[in-house]
């Protein structure tokens, strides 16, 4: 199975079957935080709630499509980080990421971010990499201008989250600006 080291104690992996109760668990300790950004977590209410979608992943993965990563600290799930679909007509994709609460504020995300910039231009030699994220979820915000993306600008009412729209800023990342 695919895995990526990171650092000493973080490394990315494909999730599989056995890992539904961990991803669960680990969704469900930051629910609150999680649910303020993420459309999807209110629907994620048991392990057998993510089975479906780890099949997915996995199929993703095989068809050539990117492919999603738990984020694995000092052995246990912290979140989870992928390539959303890849457009290998234009060479770009785009990256989602999530990290529970515990594990924030230490440069985990921006590590696991930079492994897949890593990956995406030298691996799949593609040539551009969009991130997402609501305007006014700064931490977020914070991983791709700590990696040297730029901000294209703002998507107005660009997602829905349960009841309402909100913003979304657009940041990319050329293969000519990343440095290996």
């Amino acid at each position: 199975m695919f895995v990526m080291k990171v650092s000493e104690t973080v490394s990315l992996k494909l999730l599989e079957q056995e890992d539904a109760e961990e991803l669960f668990q680990t969704v469900h300790s930051s629910r609150g935080h999680l649910r303020e950004w993420l459309p999807w977590v209110d629907g994620a209410l048991s392990p057998e709630s993510y089975r479906p979608v780890i099949a997915m992943w996995l199929q993703q993965f095989a068809g050539h499509d990117g492919f999603q990563a738990g984020i694995v600290v000092d052995g246990e799930l912290a979140g989870m980080v992928g390539f959303h679909t890849i457009n290998w007509t234009n060479r770009s994709t785009s990256i989602g990421y999530w990290l529970a609460d515990g594990h924030q504020g230490k440069g985990v995300m921006t590590a696991a971010v930079g492994a897949l910039l890593d990956y995406a231009f030298t691996v799949y030699k593609l040539n551009r990499v969009e991130i997402r994220c609501g305007t006014e979820n700064l931490k977020s915000r914070a991983i791709p201008e700590r990696l040297g993306f730029r901000l294209e600008g703002i998507q107005r009412d660009g997602e829905f989250l349960y009841d309402h729209f909100h913003d979304l800023a657009v940041y990319s990342m050329l293969a000519a600006d990343w440095k290996v």
